[in-house]
This record gives C-alpha cells, sequence and structure tokens, in this order.
C-alpha cells in the first residue's frame, strides 16, 4: 500500500534543506539538531548542515551549548514580511492600513486606561468573572498585535517608499 498522507507527500515532495527550514521557521522554541532532524524526517547530520546553512543566511540563530541549539530568527521573518509588503502594496494603501491600526491603538488606550499594553496589571480586571478575565488577556493580545502590526506596516511604507523612488530613477 502507497502512503499518502500530508506527511509523506511533504518528506517526498520537500528536500531536507527544505524541510528543516519549514520546521525552524515554524517553532518559536530553541531545539538541538536531533530534535529537529527528527521533527523534519531526516539524518541529524542533514539537519546539522542545514541549520549551519540557515544560520549563514539569518534565517536561523546558533545557541553555543553541549548541544548547541537552533531556533528561528524573528527579526528575519519581519524582514521578510515587510518586503512582501512594500512589494505587494502601494505606500498610500500601507499608509491608510497604519491610519486604520492608529484609530485602533487609540480605542485599546481608552478601553484600558494606559498608554501601552504593558502597563496593565492583573489588578485591573475582577478576577471572579471567567468570561470578562478572558476578554481582558484577549483584548491586550489584540492590542500588542495591533502595536506589533503598526510597526511592521511603517517600515513596509519607508520601504515601498525607496523601491519607488530607485524606480523613478532608473
Amino acid at each position: 500500500m502507497i502512503d499518502t498522507s500530508p506527511g509523506s507527500r511533504w518528506r517526498e515532495e520537500r528536500t531536507t534543506f527544505q524541510r528543516v527550514y519549514d520546521v525552524i521557521v515554524g517553532t518559536q522554541s530553541p531545539g538541538t539538531a536531533g530534535e529537529i532532524a527528527e521533527r523534519a524526517d531526516c539524518s541529524e547530520t542533514g539537519a546539522r548542515e542545514s541549520l549551519e546553512q540557515l544560520v549563514e543566511m539569518g534565517v536561523a540563530e546558533r545557541r553555543d551549548g553541549r548541544p548547541a541549539t537552533y531556533r528561528r530568527n524573528d527579526a528575519y521573518l519581519t524582514w521578510k514580511r515587510v518586503e512582501r509588503l512594500a512589494r505587494e502594496h502601494r505606500p498610500a494603501e500601507l499608509r491608510e492600513r497604519v491610519d486604520s491600526l492608529l484609530e485602533e491603538d487609540e480605542a485599546f488606550q481608552e478601553r484600558y486606561g494606559v498608554p501601552e499594553p504593558d502597563a496593565v496589571t492583573s489588578e485591573d480586571v475582577e478576577t471572579e468573572d471567567h468570561d470578562a478575565l478572558h476578554d481582558h488577556w484577549e483584548g491586550l493580545s489584540e492590542w500588542r498585535t495591533v502595536r506589533r502590526d503598526i510597526r511592521v506596516l511603517r517600515r513596509a511604507v519607508q520601504r515601498a517608499e525607496t523601491r519607488l523612488d530607485g524606480e523613478a530613477r532608473a
């Protein structure tokens, strides 16, 4: 019988390097080459070689130790997102989205009565009401996401403007 499961197709259709890349960018916690090899379904040597290439490319970070551990480089993923947004959208569209997010940010500031999400304390919500507590923490998570998206989109605006300037000069 032929195995046609998604995992099987992933192993067959992707190289060792591609599978290690998928694993490293898909996880937030550090792992050893052996742990990553297991998830990428490859040899530890193949994983280690791929991880070292990813470190050189800036996709992954290596923490020396016994054994060394590897984790994704979040700055790389942010850069990649900025580049994609700048390539796919005009600066005016990106600015419009920033303005919309700034309005959301102001609404969160009013809702919580503080200038930033990290200024909110656990004493600011009734702990007896589970639903209220859940809504409180979910709102803070959304607020942090809004703040992160504002930073990324502002960088994308700058990158898109730079790209347009370069095209106009060419």
